[in-house]
């Protein structure tokens, strides 16, 4: 299959041209490598999964430096982390940018390194698996369900998988890997249990004290489980609106999946059809649209400051997002038509907040875009139109 170019691919190309190191983290199998191998397809390119190399690098990291005058690619830097330090002294003796090529798929361990060795030195991009655009350019046509069921995982259209096979070995391959290299987890099983009942809190108010219970682990290991989720791109957190107008929000994140193909294998859909009447596909539909929002903001470099809004009075927004001192509520349904109660939580919000919201939006299933003709500030879309973010 052809090379899919990536929305990615202008900011990487302009960091590159800046910092003399960059460093492109995200999951594993979201086409970092592919990426930079096409990108910077001059460069040398070496993986430090391969063990032999590894082990020249652990043991010998000046030899193995001294080995790319030029720079190059190093793929997955977390496995010998210690290598940022010496990469510091050469790029501040060089003094070119672009000469290494970085790419992560751990934060963990990678932050506190980038740290203390790259600081100034290094822009940090975020690769997700395809967005709707990327995904479109590969010919099939998809529904709702489609992108529900198959996520967007680069090797299941490039390879043409089944996607629940193809979850099911991604989940034994890397994640309970990834979480046996950082945490010692005692019972597999139970950690297999505690990662289905996360793909059934979806959209919901995190509670780790409960999942706790459900799971029989401390809420510690609840929370250290969590982490690992966390910065291996798996899931992810997305925090409450707060401000000084109410001391009644909640303050707790609400779980998100990065890939919602995932998060419908781990609940065990086994089929697209077994979509039409789940009871999760809602919820399903809500972490496609999110994390397609965050795939907006790391696709164009900036950090993903978008959050949810509600208080304890049942009012909500499922995303805020500040535009300077702008705020841009959106409101999330998976319905196929449009419903003028859909806006009910938009013009909460926008009580609130009157001289702060100009614009808002619905994002639903629909086939549609246009403005609502009672509400000047409010557009609803279909779930693949791209909003008037940047």
């Amino acid at each position: 299959m052809k090379y899919i170019k990536r929305q990615i691919t202008d900011e990487l190309l302009s960091v590159a041209r800046k910092f003399p190191v960059v460093t492109i983290i995200g999951p594993r199998q979201s086409g970092k490598t592919t990426l930079v191998r096409h990108v910077f397809d001059k460069k040398e390119y070496v993986t430090l999964e391969n063990p032999d190399i590894r082990e020249l690098a652990e043991n010998d990291p000046r030899l193995f430096l001294k080995k790319f005058p030029e720079g190059a690619i190093l793929d997955e830097i977390q496995r010998v982390p210690n290598l940022l330090s010496y990469i510091q002294g050469i790029v501040d003796d060089v003094q070119l940018n672009g000469m290494w090529i970085l790419t992560g798929s751990n934060q963990i361990l990678l932050h506190d390194k980038i740290n203390q060795s790259l600081a100034g030195r290094t822009s940090i991009l975020r690769l997700l698996p395809f967005d709707f655009e990327e995904q479109n350019t590969t010919g099939l046509n998809f529904e709702v369900n489609d992108y529900l069921y198959n996520g967007f995982y680069p090797r299941i259209y490039t390879s043409k998988l089944n996607p629940f096979k193809a979850y099911s070995d991604y989940y034994a391959t890397y994640i309970e890997r990834d979480v046996r290299q950082i945490i010692n987890v005692k019972d597999i099983s139970m950690f297999q249990k505690f990662m289905v009942l996360c793909a059934g809190r979806i959209g919901g108010v995190f509670n780790a004290s409960q999942l706790a219970n459900e799971v029989g682990v401390s809420v510690p290991t609840i929370n250290s489980w969590l982490s690992v989720l966390e910065a291996s791109f798996i899931v992810y957190m997305l925090p409450p609106w707060f401000d000084n107008i109410s001391k009644r929000l909640v303050k707790s994140p609400k779980l998100y999946f990065y890939d919602v193909g995932l998060a419908s294998f781990l609940l065990g859909i086994r089929k697209k059809q077994h979509l039409e009447t789940h009871p999760m596909r809602g919820h399903l539909f809500e972490n496609l649209v999110v994390s397609e929002t965050l795939k907006m903001f790391y696709n164009n470099g900036y950090r993903a400051d978008i959050y949810y809004f509600r208080d304890s009075y049942g009012n909500e927004v499922d995303l805020v997002i500040p535009d300077g001192h702008q705020l841009i509520p959106i409101e999330i349904k998976s319905s196929e038509t449009f419903h003028y109660s859909f806006l009910k939580g938009l013009n909460y919000f926008k009580k609130l907040y009157p001289k702060r919201v100009e614009k808002s939006f619905v994002v639903y299933a629909g086939d549609w875009e246009q403005g609502v003709e009672s509400s000047s500030i409010v557009k609803y879309t279909n779930f693949t139109g791209q909003l008037d973010l940047f």
